[in-house]
């Protein structure tokens, strides 16, 4: 029998099989269930239900739709302000003086400290309607995804080995054609892992970002977020556990459509000089395989963001790869910029908060500082003890790594708020003291940032270098000082300044704990910021914001900057 292909029956292959009218049907129930939440989002703040949260469970596949598009938006504003911002700090050094540490305040700061300032202006621009309210709630959001995913891409855009910097150098790569060429890939695998801890780490605030409440004014925009902080007011356990599976629900969704094929995508751009075993292909990339017309609009896509990429939009970098030595007096001039913006920025605080404060309130607040720095460092250096080991294993195997995928998005995505029935009731059976009982919820919004990473360092870690101490029989205690540890000591470091910052995010979660109408508070920054935003006591709120970020500055500039560079300076090989 001939085994001649006639053009005719090419083409009919291309036609669409039983496989496309699958992903069709997916695609139109997806767009179906989206709509209404999109018409929500556009009501009047008037319109029955607008703002309206019931606890019946038949509500909670729509308030998931609704919370889920918001983080959503919330990544993609993410992943822009990761692209501009983390490559302008890497790119310029004396940008890099201003915009780093301003990254490690903004991480810092809670989410109450910027609702109590940005509700506003959000509502403002939109009168009347709940899009001024659901634009304030993912703007909290954003404010718990980006920090992380712009230290992670600011990372790894410092520490391109040197013989890829080499290589593109010979290929006269433009800046442009760079970025999307190398520095982009290089960065891809830890920022997919990051960005899935982002996603996780945004459902740890969903509640403040969907229920807020600033003074005598009061949001409540229907999803899970609200529907937990209305179950946990009215002491609604049946509620709370149907709240927790609409979160696994929605976890296990994204996971097996988005996160899964991305880390399989991701994998073939790890810095690898030996050949590795290939990651099985996950069900959702073997559909789009399988069907004829979303394989054509992905792989048009595809080239389309290829010829993008490579665009010669900027000169050849030839001149620029040498680098000049710096101008002493232009940074003498840079440094005595900064100091008079930094110098007006605290004289502008210091007459805003002197108004109603007093030196004594001042005397206050430093040491509720340190007592929250002290539960910080606390909650990182145990997190650090207990996670990097099993990250370490976890990351050195990757059938593992992708089989516990979705349970440590999903117990890296667990609120807090949730465990508060417990915390109380434990607390106040065993009559133990808020401010040591109340320090495991810190550790449970931070230690999922070490974890991450250092999977993220452990998957990356060169296979080449691995056979390499096989082959020395490297083990034991020298295995993890000369091989292990500096080989991920950059992602580490990374996830100990997003842990924390978040840390110190959730300082205004985990020392103010509530059931019913038992409350738990213990002393520190984060209860004193809560309850200046309950009162609606601006000053008080910039007064510990403004401490909050002093003690950070501190913390990063003596002890994490300092590790930070040397982990840079050992990864790029001088």
């Amino acid at each position: 029998m001939s085994s001649t292909t006639y053009p005719a029956l090419a083409a009919g292959r291309r036609l669409p099989n039983v496989w496309d009218f699958v992903a069709i049907a997916c695609v139109l129930g997806a767009l179906m269930a989206i709509t209404p939440a999109v018409r929500g989002t556009l009501a009047p703040l008037s319109a029955p239900g607008a703002v309206t949260v019931h606890l019946d469970p038949a509500f909670l596949p729509y308030y998931a739709v609704r919370t889920t598009l918001r983080m959503f938006a919330a990544l993609v504003a993410s992943i822009v302000f990761t692209f501009t911002y983390g490559t302008l700090a890497a790119k310029s050094r004396r940008a890099e003086m201003i915009l780093v540490p301003l990254l490690d305040i903004l991480q810092s700061v809670p989410i109450l400290g910027f609702l109590s300032f940005t509700v506003v202006f959000f509502v403002g621009l939109f009168p009347g309607r709940v899009l001024g309210v659901e634009l304030a709630a993912i703007f909290a959001i954003f404010t718990s995804q980006a920090w992380n995913m712009t230290f992670s891409f600011y990372q790894s855009l410092t520490t391109v080995p040197a013989d890829l910097d080499e290589a593109a150098k010979s290929f006269h790569l433009s800046t442009w054609q760079r970025f999307w060429r190398l520095e982009v890939p290089f960065a891809m695998p830890g920022l997919v892992w990051n960005t899935m801890l982002s996603m996780s780490g945004s459902w740890f605030f969903v509640v403040a970002s969907e229920a807020i409440t600033v003074g005598s004014h009061t949001w409540s925009l229907p999803g899970i977020g609200s529907f937990v902080a209305l179950a946990l007011q009215q002491q609604d356990i049946g509620a709370i556990g149907w709240a927790i599976a609409a979160m696994l629900i929605v976890i296990l969704l994204y996971d097996q459509l988005l996160f899964r094929p991305l880390v399989a995508w991701s994998a073939k751009f790890r810095f690898e000089t030996t050949a590795t075993a290939a990651p099985p292909e996950p069900w959702v990339l073997a559909l789009m395989r399988r069907t004829h017309l979303l394989r054509i609009v992905s792989r048009t896509v595809g080239a389309l963001l290829d010829t993008v990429g490579g665009l010669r939009l900027t000169p050849r970098r030839q001149r620029s790869y040498a680098r000049r030595p710096p101008s002493r007096l232009g940074d003498a001039i840079w440094l005595g910029f900064i100091a008079l913006l930094v110098a007006a920025a605290l004289w502008r605080i210091i007459v805003f908060i002197s108004t109603g404060l007093t030196l004594a309130a001042f005397g206050e607040t430093l040491i509720d500082g340190l007592i929250s720095l002290a539960r910080v460092l606390f909650a990182v250096f145990f997190s650090a003890a207990v996670w990097v080991p099993i990250g370490v294993w976890m990351g050195l195997r990757p059938r593992l790594a992708r089989l516990s995928q979705p349970a440590a998005q999903f117990l890296a995505a667990f609120p807090a708020n949730l465990i508060f029935p417990l915390v109380v009731v434990v607390v106040v059976h065993f009559n133990i003291d808020p401010n040591i009982g109340l320090t495991p919820l810190m550790i449970i919004g931070t230690q999922w940032y070490v974890l991450f990473n250092v999977i993220a360092g452990a998957a990356a870690f060169p296979g080449d270098l691995k056979e390499a101490a096989a082959n020395f029989h490297i083990g034991g205690l020298l295995w993890w000082r000369r091989v292990m540890l500096p080989g991920i000591l950059p992602y580490f470091i990374t996830g100990a300044i997003t842990a924390t910052g978040a840390a110190w995010n959730t300082t205004i979660v985990a020392e103010v704990a509530t059931w019913g109408k038992t409350t738990l508070v213990a002393r520190g920054l984060g209860s004193y910021i809560a309850e200046a935003t309950n009162q609606g006591d601006t000053a008080h709120i910039v007064l510990g914001v403004a401490v909050m970020s002093g003690f950070v500055i501190v913390v990063n500039r003596l002890f994490w900057r300092p590790l930070y560079d040397f982990a840079r300076r050992r990864a790029t090989f001088g």
